[in-house]
């Protein structure tokens, strides 16, 4: 079977600029029904619950991306690092909504909360470990740092996991939403512990000998 054309630089650039757009508008979408008067209940905590469910979805896709590549060979690295930069937009937009709409800027009971409210405390724990992971997302700084960039983002596993269990802690009952989360984000740090071994019973697998060679059986 012939192969089919790689698809053009250009139309990658696109479709990575096209998820940066899509990946926005659930955003923009939660400020027009806050506006609007139509978030259901407390407003301004709704409006902070989207932007914190929607941070930790992004963090979910942008870990799963290598699982999904190893397990059903589907290759969607380009897009790895738009999920995860649009992961920290909203966190940063989850704390801002706090900080401004929730606390009005009340830095005494800012810092009272962090320092009181364990899941609080979990959630500022993971924005800051957030920050050097942006700020080195980009080509320069691959080169630059070398083997300990990826060292260095392995991290996003903790922020994960620390964003389920902020996610978690912030409601009074654990329920199906939060368990889901819990559940994605132990699936994704168990596959990180099993991935070597499974590759290398794969690759060993496929140059097993006695196996006809593709074309030849």
């Amino acid at each position: 079977m012939a192969r089919l054309p790689a698809l053009p630089k250009r139309y990658h650039s696109a479709s990575v600029w096209a998820l940066y757009g899509l990946g926005l508008v659930p955003a923009a979408y939660a400020f027009y029904l806050g506006a609007t008067g139509q978030l259901p209940g407390n407003p301004v905590k709704e409006f902070e619950h989207l932007l914190g469910i929607w941070a930790l979805r992004f963090l979910v896709a942008t870990l799963a991306i290598t699982p999904i590549r190893d397990l059903f060979g589907v290759n969607w690295l380009r897009y790895r690092r738009a999920l995860g930069l649009l992961a920290f937009y909203y966190v940063v937009m989850h704390f801002l909504a706090y900080m401004l709409l929730d606390q009005r800027l009340n830095f005494p009971s800012i810092l009272a909360d962090i320092a009181r409210r364990p899941f609080i405390t979990i959630g500022m724990a993971a924005l800051v470990m957030l920050i050097p992971l942006a700020a080195t997302s980009n080509s320069w700084s691959i080169r630059r740092l070398g083997p300990r960039w990826n060292k260095l983002h392995r991290l996003a596993y903790v922020i994960a996991a620390a964003g389920a269990l902020h996610f978690s802690m912030s409601v009074k009952v654990v329920g199906p939403e939060q368990m889901l989360y819990l559940g994605l984000v132990a699936a994704l740090l168990v596959w990180r512990l099993v991935r070597k071994p499974y590759l290398k019973r794969k690759r060993q697998a496929a140059g097993a000998p006695g196996r006809p060679a593709p074309g030849n059986a």
